[in-house]
């Protein structure tokens, strides 16, 4: 089954069962400064999740592609990716686990409507209790019924038996809410237990001479590589009360997400999923560049890692993401001077990187044809970043000469190389080595705790600087928000019609705002937008939600971000009188009910962002930071 096949045959079942395809959203979340990625399927429908009204219903089923950031050191193995789809169906309040179990069984193992897997290798977690919410017997009683077996559930970690087909973890693997466990659920937050199935590829992977776990007991959760994760029942169905404990939801939620790469290599009866048509192609392009093959166990990493790598970069280039020394760019940067290092390791001492892109684009051409329609644009990019890495690489070897007359070099040498120069330990290590010279004891591990320790201030650092925003819906968010609206309308205004919104984030600090313009704006310019904008504001303009095709509304005078992402069916946010509005926008977002409410906005900053962006912050001039 190809990759096309399996997605469109996923979506086309829950459609028969009612459900509404939804697009998936750009890899860049939509309003959202909670967090750099969309890294889940979902991500984008929290607000819906959390009691917001779909514009598409009840029933929902999409792929959503999703990249994942804090993997990109994983990678390597048969399993881990960066970029990835994930399949998904959602239930707002309609059915429950009775439906999501038998269907998403139905689907992995039916020979007709499914995709035919032998149940016989599939097993499953679920959440096994605690002093807050008792465990999940409907689960369990449902999957003892599905897979025809009365043997009780086990507690996951006490071991596998192939007899048993349900096991039971703690909430670290088996519970689901923003918050983490269910004790540390704020009042009003929503949660609840989630079952997971896994596939079992045979003990041959846990028992090989080569693997690290096995000497240990094997279970479902085992990282040895027997078992791989296909997918993921979340169920919405507690919320933390303001007195404190646990009750149930009025109206539960059914969250599905599964791998369509996992999926797909569970299909394929092989537990490497780089052996899969959504790698593959990339693959086979790499042999011939290189000369090597994938098979031979010396450079399986290095293919794995410069596939995935150069996958995600091109997939995150197509929705505006570039290269860059901070935020997503860095991300960008660091895949593709990861995956030229890696080329390096397989003797290419040429550019190559963009020799992949058009191979990229074409395993994606039908779901995502927007790719394909930047190729050239996407090649150059890739070009010449991968110059300036080996341009680096050039000034990182001068800085190791500096370091051979050292009686001894230490980690912290070497950790200066990489975090300054992009200088990998690999190449340091090789060089060291070929010269003879001494290197500290230990340097290996002491090199990997320095990095470990510069990850967790990085992350401590982007933690504080996406603290917020939308995901906590809080009033300074919720006014800047609908001031974003009203900003762009005053931009088009004074600026012209070619201004389009190139993203946002918005914080309890400040909004931040991205649009389309090829030179600075100027002095007198940026007074008639604050102008115009407050100007709304003082006129109190009521701001009035409707839900409209999305054709219509875009006849009727409506503006999009990312526009051929959204459903038929859409969120309109309209400022001032329906009929001769001043400001009317696709959003999901939360805003205030009139303009009044907003205060006075006064812009702080401007800059240019790249070719024809720029960026500009603004502030609230009375805000209190609520």
């Amino acid at each position: 089954m190809t990759p096309d096949e399996l997605r469109q045959k996923y979506l086309n079942f829950f459609v028969a069962r009612g459900h509404i395809i939804i697009p998936s959203a750009p890899l860049i979340p939509i309003n959202d400064p909670s967090t750099l990625f969309t890294s889940s399927g979902m991500q984008p429908l929290v607000p819906y999740l959390l009691g917001e009204t779909h514009p598409q219903g009840t029933r929902l089923v999409d792929s959503q592609k999703s990249f994942r950031s804090q993997d990109i050191e994983e990678i390597g193995d048969n399993r881990h990716t960066t970029f990835f789809e994930m399949l998904g169906n959602w239930s707002l309040g309609d059915y429950f686990k009775s439906d999501q179990l038998p269907w998403f069984f139905e689907f992995l193992t039916s020979p007709d409507t499914g995709l035919g897997l032998d149940p016989n290798k599939l097993y499953v977690s679920v959440f096994e209790g605690n002093d807050s919410v008792p465990r999940d017997d409907e689960s369990i009683q449902i999957w003892q019924r599905l897979f025809n077996t009365k043997s009780p559930a086990k507690p996951g970690k006490e071991g596998f038996n192939s007899d048993t087909k349900i096991y039971t973890y703690p909430a670290q693997k088996n519970w689901w809410s923003r918050s983490g466990t269910p004790d540390k659920m704020p009042p009003g937050e929503p949660g609840g237990p989630d079952s997971e199935m896994f596939y079992d590829f045979g003990k041959e992977l846990h028992l090989h001479q080569n693997s690290p776990f096995k000497d240990q007991q094997c279970h479902i959760n085992c990282d040895c590589g027997r078992f791989l994760e296909l997918g993921n029942s979340v169920f919405m169905q507690y919320q933390q009360t303001k007195k404190g404990g646990i009750q149930e939801l009025p109206k539960k939620n059914v969250d599905y997400g599964g791998g369509l790469e996992r999926i797909l290599a569970a299909i394929n009866e092989d537990p490497d999923i780089f052996n899969t048509g959504l790698f593959l192609p990339i693959i086979h392009q790499l042999e011939k560049i290189s000369g090597k093959n994938y098979q031979d166990p010396l450079y399986t990493a290095s293919f794995r890692v410069i596939a995935d790598h150069i996958k995600a970069a091109v997939m995150l280039a197509s929705d505006g993401v570039y290269p860059g020394n901070k935020e997503q760019g860095y991300f960008s940067r660091r895949l593709i001077r990861r995956a030229v290092r890696h080329g390096n390791m397989l003797g290419i001492d040429q550019n190559f990187t963009s020799d992949l892109v058009p191979v990229v684009a074409n395993i994606y051409k039908h779901p995502y044809p927007e790719v394909h329609k930047q190729v050239s644009h996407i090649q150059q990019i890739l070009e010449e970043e991968e110059k300036k890495f080996r341009r680096t690489l050039t000034k990182g070897l001068k800085e190791f000469d500096k370091l051979a007359s050292q009686s001894q070099i230490s980690a912290t040498d070497l950790f200066h190389l990489y975090e300054t120069y992009g200088f990998p330990l690999e190449l340091s290590l090789e060089e060291a080595t070929s010269r003879h010279l001494q290197l500290e004891a230990d340097i290996e591990s002491k090199f990997q705790d320095a990095k470990k320790g510069h990850a967790s201030a990085s992350r401590t650092a982007s933690a504080g600087m996406f603290k917020g925003g939308l995901a906590d819906h809080s009033e300074t968010v919720t006014k800047l928000h609908t001031a974003t609206h009203l900003l762009h309308r005053a931009l088009r205004h004074v600026l012209g019609d070619h201004v389009h919104q190139e993203g946002s984030n918005i914080t309890v600090e400040r909004l931040r705002f991205d649009f389309s313009h090829p030179t600075a704006i100027t002095l007198e310019q940026i007074n008639l937008i604050e102008t115009e904008i407050n100007t709304q504001i003082q006129a109190n303009l009521p701001v009035t939600k409707t839900i409209e095709a999305k054709d219509e509304a875009l006849k009727s005078g409506a503006m999009a971000f990312f526009k051929e992402k959204y459903p038929d069916k859409v969120s309109v946010y309209t400022i001032g009188d329906p009929n001769h509005f001043y400001s009317k926008e696709f959003c999901g977002g939360p805003h205030v009910a009139s303009t009044g409410e907003i205060g006075i906005v006064k812009i702080k900053k401007q800059e240019a962002i790249g070719a024809g962006k720029r960026r500009i912050y603004a502030v609230l001039a009375n805000q209190n930071h609520q």
